[in-house]
């Protein structure tokens, strides 16, 4: 079994404990949403992700997982938590790969597209502009930040083994 088809299968069950095993240390991730975190940050944004939705679901085509590299399309299902409104989002994964491990992931999606889904008529108004897309931003690290900041206290409620 390909790292993408072990990462994906644990993806669709939620268990973000197994997705982030498979990142290598010095590993990287960026998306619209997370221009650049380190592995540590990766498998908090999956834990924060994961144990915070409740409604959520994908759909997963590998279309490549060899030793070096993986490709995959994705589509997520779920409300966004903030405003509640339904969103599908399509999102296309590069990974990079060495010793089985994941060294550098790249998920590429359409913010505005998102944007207008989550946020609704603002989102679709001005999710192209640099200030929305850098609020977005900002807020995402501001809560990933808590999220780690409850998670190393111990007081998330949240399983992070």
């Amino acid at each position: 079994m390909g790292v993408a088809e072990q990462f994906y299968e644990a993806f669709m069950v939620r268990d973000h404990y197994t997705m982030g095993l498979l990142y290598a240390e010095n590993a990287t991730f960026s998306d619209p949403v997370f221009p650049l975190l380190n592995a540590r940050g990766a498998r908090m944004m999956w834990n924060m992700l994961l144990t915070r939705a409740e409604d959520f679901a994908i759909e997963v085509n590998i279309l490549d997982d060899g030793p070096s590299r993986a490709s995959v399309d994705w589509v997520a299902h779920y409300s966004f938590g903030a405003t509640g409104r339904p969103v599908v989002n399509r999102v296309h994964t590069e990974m990079a790969l060495s010793n089985g491990r994941i060294v550098r992931q790249v998920d590429s999606f359409n913010l505005w597209r998102w944007s207008g889904q989550a946020l609704g008529a603002s989102g679709w108004l001005l999710g192209w502009t640099p200030q929305v897309r850098n609020k977005i931003r900002d807020q995402a690290a501001r809560s990933l930040r808590e999220y780690a900041r409850k998670a190393s206290a111990g007081d998330s409620g949240q399983e992070t083994r």
